[in-house]
């Protein structure tokens, strides 16, 4: 996993050419969904709903593609397949990777807007 990139600096870098002044609200856009998302994958775990779960974490993984981290895009693509073959048991483990890496993410995401 970490020979994907956390932030696809690239992908961020057109981004902002494209939104300009409304990059910053991009990014806590961002931020502020996928913190409910994780929520939702954690609530979705919780219940033992394998279909919820994967339903998130292909809407997560969506928005990660989307803003430009790949690695926690990757991560929900494994959630999602655990979800979609309703193996749940495993599901733990992924579960504190996307946290972590959000976290993780979340800083970067920060000063990656304030630098540019």
């Amino acid at each position: 996993m970490s020979d994907i990139p956390r932030l696809d600096e690239e992908a961020l870098a057109e981004l902002q050419d494209v939104m300009e002044d409304e990059f910053g609200v991009l990014i806590e856009t961002y931020l502020a969904d996928s913190r409910t998302r994780i929520v939702g994958l954690n609530e979705a775990f919780e219940a033992g709903d394998a279909d919820r779960l994967r339903k998130a974490a292909h809407s997560l993984k969506g928005s990660c593609i989307n803003i430009g981290v790949p690695r926690l895009g990757s991560l929900c693509f494994e959630l999602e397949t655990l979800g979609d073959i309703g193996q749940l048991e495993d599901a733990e483990p992924v579960l504190a990777a996307i946290a972590q890496e959000f976290q993780e993410v979340s800083r970067q995401l920060e000063n990656f807007s304030q630098e540019k």
